[in-house]
């Protein structure tokens, strides 16, 4: 059989969002057990960096110790985790996508330091990649790379958090148009203590938004005193203000009002990065909740003993199984996107950004999912804890206040389940992908008989719950689109109704991304773990995402569909939610064993 010459390899790469309508095999899929021997040799190093520098200054961080987090960074620059993802030419280790996700995933357990690792890395660093001139970036990236200059990022203000683009801060052009005159304030500044180089937003002449970089000294920029927070305690957070803050036209970043370019595009990395540290970090915490588990001794026993430590220390290994498996899914269709346009002529800075900016929806996903996923399995670990979870003797209390914050910055997970929904809808209508078609088939197959559909196979029963889910999705989202284009609803006003549909998404992603990397481990000979614990962690997960799919999609289906049609969606969704009933008590106990036996996170 002759390849089609007309299909490129681009045309098989899943494209961002694309997911809902089209299959992906296990052999193509990424999965974290597919890195290399140098990529582990990175991880191992940045675990000893934490055992080494990290845990045991832990309190000196929280207190914020004056240089402390600047001689981590560091330190960091020195062992090349901090410009692993800058081009060489820069000063960078110009490490491959799949390197820096383990990095980030790696460096998940750092408490308050991976926020300002991340915010210097992420945030401060990538919009003068993506958007500098080439002065620009040959000033900046060097020392950046190197640690010797330090990032912020200035967004937010008093009165525009997730309206980022309501900003009040001003620019005013000179009269000899050689400078920038800047004034404001910017809150919430992470890194703003200690910080070299700021990425600032502001207002040219009150109404273009655009984006500066400022260097710390500035006359007339002060700073806030540190934020008393509920978590990250470690990190530097102030406000910044800006009075008659005179600026070099040099350094303008991006065009003049072409600043939500980079604001936003600057954000899909950095909710990719906040999904991969959370993650890392949630796999931390299980193994301190079973240690714990394994050694406090109750009635006569360890209480990992009990089924109900068994249920949490199961449920929490399974939902970080998943997660992360949609982390280096999503990672390495991004590596193939940065090498595919590297090859049509693109820079490595154009490459990377265009990968970020097309699998957006995944990034939110990963967001809202990593640290949802990380916020549960903290609440559960310090309650396996009891008493002592409540106490700062343990790193859970710690723990417990730092990932809090997860789900507001980066884009809150309200904004970022609409961005969700928002962003496939909008894809769809500018030609991505087709939507529309696949939505029609599914309402013409709610007009049909079931199909008997072949069962065979060892994940049969998986990969019709996964096409289900997608055709679920469909159904809904297409007639909450019918019902707008009809003038019966505005999909801006009913926030819940994407809400439902952005979790149908998540919940599938996950589910979808699980499956392939647990066939793919299939036919390993090596793995962590024997396959049935694999496939009862799967089970467990699309029998559970099965029932949250179903409540999603009946309460949007109620609140926007005609009663006469709310019948014909609920019998589909019934037809669409069928995966056989498992024993999921039995399934959790079987894992649990196994993180019980290896007193740590399994995978």
């Amino acid at each position: 059989m002759t390849k089609n010459p007309e299909i490129t390899a681009e045309d098989l790469l899943l494209k961002g969002g694309e997911f809902v309508i089209k299959d992906s095999t296990a052999q193509e899929t990424f999965i974290p057990e597919d890195l290399n021997e140098e990529q582990l040799m990175v991880k191992g190093m940045i675990e000893e960096f934490l055992k080494n520098e990290i845990y045991p200054n832990t309190a000196r961080i929280e207190k914020q110790e004056e240089g402390l987090s600047v001689a981590l960074l560091k330190k960091a620059a020195d062992l090349g985790i901090i410009g692993s993802h800058m081009p060489e030419q820069y000063g960078g280790m110009e490490m491959d996508t799949n390197t820096n996700t383990l990095i980030c995933e790696a460096m998940g357990p750092s408490g308050s330091f991976c926020t300002t690792f991340a915010a210097h890395t992420g945030i401060g660093m990538l919009p003068i990649l993506y958007f500098g001139t080439e002065a620009q970036k040959e000033k900046y990236l060097p020392g950046l790379s190197a640690g010797d200059l330090k990032a912020s990022y200035c967004l937010t203000e008093p009165s525009s958090g997730s309206d980022a683009l309501a900003a009040k801060t001003k620019a005013v052009l000179s009269e000899d148009g050689k400078s920038y005159i800047i004034n404001g304030q910017k809150m919430w500044i992470t890194n703003a203590g200690f910080a070299d180089v700021f990425i600032v937003f502001a207002q040219v002449d009150g109404e273009k938004f655009t984006g500066f970089i400022i260097e710390r000294g500035a006359e007339g920029m002060t700073y806030g005193a540190e934020e008393e927070k509920l978590g990250i305690k470690g990190s530097s957070t102030r406000q910044v203000f800006f009075e008659n803050v005179k600026i070099p036209v040099e350094n303008l970043l991006g065009d003049v009002g072409k600043g939500h370019l980079i604001a936003f595009n600057v954000l899909n990395a950095g909710r990719f990065k906040l999904g991969a540290l959370s993650l890392g970090g949630a796999k931390q915490i299980i193994n301190e909740g079973v240690q714990y588990a394994n050694e406090r001794i109750q009635f006569g026993k360890p209480i990992s003993n009990f089924g109900a430590i068994k249920h949490k220390l199961a449920e929490s290994a399974i939902q970080t199984f998943a997660g992360i498996s949609t982390l280096y899914r999503v990672s390495d269709l991004m590596q193939q996107k940065v090498k595919m346009l590297k090859a049509e002529g693109k820079s490595f800075a154009e490459a990377k950004l265009q990968a970020a900016e097309e699998y957006a929806i995944e990034s939110s996903i990963l967001k809202v999912a990593g640290s949802e996923i990380t916020t549960y399995v903290v609440d559960e670990m310090l309650q396996t804890h009891g008493g002592m979870g409540f106490s700062e003797e343990t790193n859970i209390a710690r723990a417990y206040r730092d990932i809090r914050i997860g789900r507001i910055y980066e884009g809150t997970n309200e904004i970022n389940r609409l961005l969700i929904v928002d962003m496939l809808l909008k894809r769809a209508m500018k030609g991505a992908f087709d939507l529309a078609g696949p939505a029609w088939a599914v309402q013409k197959e709610l007009a049909s008989m079931p199909s008997m559909d072949d069962m065979s196979g060892k994940y049969a029963h998986e990969k019709k719950a996964i096409k289900d889910f997608k055709k679920a999705i469909l159904m809904v989202s297409g007639a909450a689109v019918k019902m707008q284009m009809d003038g019966k609803i505005n999909l801006k006003e009913e926030q819940e109704v994407l809400m439902n549909i952005a979790d149908m998404m998540i919940d599938c992603f996950n589910a979808e991304s699980m499956l392939l990397r647990v066939e793919k481990l299939s036919s390993y000979e090596k793995k962590a773990c024997d396959q049935d614990i694999y496939d009862a962690a799967l089970k467990v997960f699309i029998h559970d995402a099965n029932d949250r799919l179903r409540k999603n999609a009946t309460d949007a289906i109620a609140s926007f569909a005609e009663e006469d049609l709310i019948k014909t969606f609920i019998l589909g969704l019934k037809r669409f939610t069928a995966y056989p009933p498992v024993n999921v008590m039995k399934l959790r106990r079987k894992i649990a064993e196994i993180v019980i036996a290896e007193n740590a996170y399994p995978f």
